[in-house]
């Protein structure tokens, strides 16, 4: 993967579904009742990951075509094992540098992404480029210090165990585009019309800690990551200390957590 178009570690279709694939298809909802859809609609999902946007706007809507692009070729490779809408196209393409023509796309969208993109202003730039003039283009991160706290749990618990996991869980709660107000000030500063701001609410339903667990065991993602450096020792101490934050005192189960996400649309200038 190209490190300068994103900071995301991609490994596994099947691992991202764990980890946020169930969560993005949960999100994509809220998400296009924000930015509309309308049928007919050239539509472009930039950083489209497993597809859960994709396949969103081909239930939702008439649209004449969707096209999904994510620099991870894992994703793309398990997004089209599970598209039977022809309408849908996945292909590999890096957001910083989008493989179509200017003013192509009517929609153009963004899932979860921006916040993974180094050069985030030249990602905006391109999804304005292949806009449309009068179009919207929109996009939605999390609200990683404010309003993830399932994300929250495994990051605070391992900062209080590890000074390296304190620098990680820093890094990754000031990301581009995750403090409020700074997706309409990028939006406005790359002259998008109109801009409007809200946040998104969704709820993460675990059945057990093995469900809550299991993506960090995997490859993808920033926590996996961080666990796949730890020794054994610090392996076992990490999961059992998460694991008491995620009992609570109760018997093991099912939980729910809120998460929240910045959202952001606005017009390209006619």
């Amino acid at each position: 993967m190209n490190t300068t178009s994103s900071t995301f570690v991609a490994a596994d279709g099947d691992g991202y579904e764990k980890l946020m694939g169930r969560w993005s298809r949960l999100l994509a909802l809220p998400f296009l009742d924000f930015v509309g859809t309308a049928d007919g609609d050239r539509v472009l999902d930039v950083g489209c990951g497993t597809g859960h946007l994709a396949f969103a706007v081909a239930r939702r809507t008439g649209a004449g075509e969707v096209r999904g692009v994510d620099l991870a070729e894992p994703y793309i490779a398990h997004a089209r094992r599970h598209n039977q809408d022809p309408r849908i196209v996945f292909e590999v393409a890096d957001a910083c540098a989008l493989p179509f023509p200017n003013r192509s796309f009517d929609r153009v969208l963004s899932l979860l992404v921006l916040h993974f993109v180094p050069d985030t202003g030249k990602a905006i730039a391109e999804m304005r480029r292949v806009a449309k003039p009068g179009s919207v283009v929109g996009a939605t991160v999390w609200d990683v210090r404010g309003g993830f706290v399932s994300n929250r749990m495994f990051f605070d618990t391992a900062a209080a165990l590890d000074p390296d996991a304190g620098l990680r869980r820093a890094r990754n709660f000031t990301r581009p585009m995750t403090r409020p107000g700074e997706l309409a000030e990028a939006w406005r500063d790359a002259g998008f019309q109109r801009v409007d701001e809200t946040s998104l609410a969704i709820r993460m339903e675990f059945a057990s800690f093995a469900d809550y667990w299991a993506p960090f065991e995997g490859k993808d993602g920033p926590g996996a990551e961080y666990v796949a450096t730890l020794g054994q020792e610090a392996h076992a101490r990490l999961r059992d200390a998460v694991e008491a934050a995620y009992l609570d005192g109760e018997a093991d189960g099912p939980r729910s957590y809120a998460a929240l996400a910045w959202a952001v649309k606005g017009k390209v200038p006619a």
